[in-house]
């Protein structure tokens, strides 16, 4: 099958292309420091429709908007509070997405009909200057289909859509390599919806309190609220270390260097050195590569949950519940 034409990021009239693209209702995919996202004009309800159905996506899940200036935020939202500007000033641009309540000027489609929109600006250059020239905020889930795993390099994009993308613009693997963190505020405090490429402790150390919510409801306040997420095709399951393989036709997710031989056919290491923030960036391409392999089950390991690592294993547990949820 034809795959989607993969175009240089950094080239200006790659990114050009990319601009008339969306100015005429399409939906491209872009860079950004955290993953792949699908882009599509954030004011154009049309084009948002697309990104759904290209991901099947439910529509109750809403979607991020993108910025490239922190001034078009007071046309984004209806309210504005001053820890919101303390996050933005500390942490965009760069991997933290902050839910806002919505000015009329986001379709319905966008939030999922909810009265609050996520809005992040991005720090990845190919992003910002694709946003910036268009001059619009674009929305923007990850560029993977509803439910898998998200991707971080335009290889990977381009082989999960096919041709049913016209552009992707191909900014080099994402520096993080874990989605953006989510918060929204509440009576004073910050609210962590999704643990991301910004941790809680630094969350913490700039605002104070952090508040950690579960959805009880099984209602999606924010992207990546449901029960399960980011999970490969193949069964997942979580361990603790290569003693408890128990099928020798799996692959098996390291964390560091194993220490004994494992009894795994695939084996990848996400950090010999034990490094989180290596481990995050390698985490989901990873994750991809072991899905192609055939096996019968993907072993993860635990990681320290801590900084990144809690983000990590926030994503390992939603793929292992998938399992759950299909076996059962």
């Amino acid at each position: 099958m034809k795959r989607a034409e993969i175009a240089n990021g950094f080239n200006s009239e790659a990114v050009s292309r990319a601009v008339r693209l969306l100015e005429h209702g399409e939906v491209i995919a872009f860079p950004t420091e955290t993953v792949y996202g699908l882009g599509a004009d954030a004011f154009n309800a049309a084009a948002v429709a697309k990104i759904f159905e290209l991901k099947k996506r439910p529509h109750f899940d809403p979607l991020i908007v993108h910025v490239s200036r922190k001034e078009w935020i007071t046309t984004l939202v209806s309210d504005l509070p001053h820890q919101a500007r303390l996050l933005m000033d500390r942490f965009w641009p760069g991997p933290l997405t902050i839910i806002l309540p919505k000015s009329t000027r986001i379709p319905d489609i966008v939030t999922a009909g909810l009265a609050t929109v996520g809005l992040r600006m991005p720090s990845h250059p190919v992003a910002l200057e694709l946003i910036e020239r268009l001059g619009r905020p674009v929305a923007a889930p990850s560029a993977n289909p509803f439910g898998y795993m998200s991707t971080t390099k335009a290889d990977d994009v381009a082989s999960l859509f096919d041709d049913r993308l016209p552009l992707i613009l191909d900014g080099g693997p994402s520096c993080f390599g874990i989605e953006s963190t989510i918060v929204s505020l509440a009576e004073g405090r910050v609210v962590l919806h999704r643990h991301g490429s910004v941790s809680s402790e630094e969350l913490s150390a700039a605002v104070g309190e952090v508040v950690e919510t579960t959805r009880p409801d099984g209602k999606c306040a924010a992207p990546g609220e449901l029960p399960f997420h980011y999970a490969p095709l193949t069964p997942l399951m979580i361990i603790t270390g290569p003693e408890q393989v128990e099928n020798e036709n799996s692959a098996f997710l390291s964390f560091t260097e194993p220490t004994r031989p494992v009894r795994s056919k695939h084996v990848l290491v996400l950090s010999r050195s034990g490094d989180l923030r290596e481990a995050a960036a390698n985490f989901f391409s990873y994750l991809i590569q072991m899905d192609r392999k055939g096996a019968e089950i993907i072993y993860a390991q635990k990681v320290p949950e801590k900084g990144l690592g809690k983000a990590i294993m926030e994503r390992l547990k939603k793929a292992e519940q998938k399992r759950v949820v299909v076996i059962r």
